[in-house]
């Protein structure tokens, strides 16, 4: 495996994971539209009573693939001060983590195998970089995005599987 292997990893399925989100996001804008009540009543939504609502579900989506791939580069990722009230806002967010994505080339990555991330709730303990990708921040990306996906679709929003997946590069 080579730096390569992980910019494919990470980037890419992040990048892909918030670009449906938006488009899902659009989707339940059209739908609360159609039904005729304020979008943001769905931001406060949430699955079960000890689950995060819809806005900290997209917000911790962001922060996982902004600080994942920070933490492995040693890049500086964006500041976000979790004060998103409205669509426009979490779009805007989510585009902003799309940009700083875009900022990353393959060599970022080079030292993905050595580097050491370790978080304040491991005491002490820690992940290589590869390591931290892959069992820890892309379940965690995953499972952000797909309980904001529940959340829309439990509301009501007519999304499926398809638009959870979005574009896929099939080949003939």
């Amino acid at each position: 495996m080579n730096e390569s292997i992980v910019y494919e990893i990470s980037i890419n399925s992040f990048k892909k994971g918030l670009e449906n989100l938006i488009s899902i996001l659009e989707k339940a804008e059209s739908f609360a539209e159609t039904k005729k009540f304020p979008f943001e009543n769905l931001l406060g939504s949430r699955l079960f009573p000890d689950q995060f609502q819809l806005t900290k579900q997209i917000q911790i989506a962001c922060d996982t693939a902004k600080l994942c791939v920070s933490r492995i580069s040693g890049k500086e990722a964006p500041i976000h001060d979790d004060s998103e009230t409205n669509l426009k806002e979490l779009k805007q967010r989510i585009s902003s983590v799309i940009q700083y994505l875009d900022t990353y080339k393959a060599e970022d990555f080079k030292s993905a195998f050595e580097t050491k991330i370790s978080l304040p709730r491991w005491e002490g303990k820690y992940l290589t970089g590869f390591e931290y990708l892959t069992n820890h921040a892309i379940p965690n990306f995953y499972f952000h995005i797909t309980t904001a996906y529940a959340i829309l679709r439990h509301n009501g929003v007519e999304i499926g599987k398809k638009d959870y997946l979005g574009e896929m590069p099939f080949k003939k």
